[in-house]
């Protein structure tokens, strides 16, 4: 499974989304994603990807697009 499948599979596990957003499209000014989705994302994606996300790397800014996701994800690995 590629980094963007994995990510995809962890937003539609905590959204009630039907499609898939583009990769450079706002999850949380699409309304996929909001401040009470994030703290399941992040723990979506450290499952999903084996990595530690901490506590203070939790803002949307972050986890905005798929994009800003995967290379965050690149930055984590452990």
């Amino acid at each position: 499974m590629s980094k963007q499948a994995g990510i995809l599979k962890v937003i539609h596990a905590v959204s009630e989304l039907s499609g898939d957003p583009t990769p450079d499209e706002s999850l949380f000014d699409s309304g996929t994603l909001d401040s009470f989705t994030l703290p399941d994302l992040v723990t979506g994606l450290e499952k999903e990807f084996n990595v530690t996300i901490p506590d203070s790397d939790l803002v949307p800014e972050r986890f905005d697009t798929i994009t800003k996701i995967e290379a965050y994800l690149d930055t984590r690995k452990n």
